[in-house]
């Protein structure tokens, strides 16, 4: 269970106390697909480590005058991958609808980049906001266009209510994916230009789902990663795009965790889901 969350199935806190679980304004899922991951596996790793990492936390957030444990989140534990990434997706994207229509923001800890489409689905937003090493923007990968190099190009093209994707941080990326981001509906950032980057003007009034690739983090800071990519951004700069951009987003998540570090990428990766939980609280 994420420390400070509520335990969704038992309706009980981490110290074992009953807790309104049909109240939640936050809900974490884990889902740890680890089917298409190119380069290092373990992202099956990822919602579970995240979890443990951020046990040390304090439970006190002094910018925002708050405590995580008051909140009102919930945990609802992982949902088990199985090798079909599409039928997955789909019953992954329905438990995630179902914490949409309880009027809860959806806490989606990864597993690999390809679940990010399943919390598109459920939350159906206008922007896409991808903190990302890659522009996933390939049409397939070694044929599967469900891998998890083609998850923002799934998105732009199955999810009807998305008309724009952000891409922060991207570093790299095929030719074709230049391309295809060089359309009216694509808009990368590079990292030098993240810090300057505004979204007030750009996200007002419009629904927004923010995911956060942990390699959009340089691997100095982020090295359990199935595809690290030098030159990245520091933790600070990832915290301050979720502080930003947290108070309009209805969904979140954070994926491509693995287990093949110390812990350091699980642990940026809980930092920022409570970041991003304190920053829409206090909006």
């Amino acid at each position: 269970m994420f420390p400070g969350a509520t335990d969704e199935r038992e309706g009980t806190d981490a110290r074992g106390r009953e807790s309104d679980r049909g109240g939640a304004n936050f809900v974490v899922v884990g889902a740890p697909l680890d089917a298409s991951t190119t380069f290092q596996p373990g992202t099956r790793f990822g919602p579970q480590r995240i979890r443990t990492f951020a046990e040390p936390f304090d439970d006190y957030d002094r910018r925002t005058n708050r405590y995580f444990s008051e909140l009102g989140v919930a945990d609802h534990g992982d949902v088990r991958a199985w090798d079909d990434a599409t039928e997955y997706l789909e019953f992954l994207a329905g438990t995630l609808r179902d914490v949409v229509w309880d009027d809860a923001v959806p806490l989606l800890l990864g597993g690999e980049h390809t679940v990010s489409l399943a919390g598109v689905r459920a939350v159906e937003p206008e922007v896409v906001v991808s903190l990302d090493a890659h522009l996933d923007l390939r049409d397939e990968y070694d044929g599967n266009p469900r891998n998890h190099a083609c998850v923002m190009r799934r998105v732009l093209e199955d999810v009807d209510s998305v008309d724009e994707l952000v891409v922060l941080g991207a570093r790299t990326g095929s030719e074709a994916e230049w391309e295809r981001a060089s359309e009216s509906d694509v808009t990368v950032v590079p990292p030098e230009a993240v810090a300057e980057w505004s979204f007030d003007e750009r996200l007002a009034d419009r629904d927004v789902y923010l995911s956060v690739d942990i390699d959009a983090a340089d691997p100095a800071y982020a090295p359990g990663t199935g595809t690290m990519e030098p030159f990245g951004l520091e933790p600070r700069e990832l915290r301050d795009v979720v502080r930003e951009v947290g108070p309009h987003a209805s969904g979140f998540d954070v994926v491509e965790v693995n287990d093949r570090d110390d812990g350091q990428t699980a642990a940026l990766a809980g930092k920022l889901v409570r970041e991003f939980v304190f920053s829409h609280a206090d909006a």
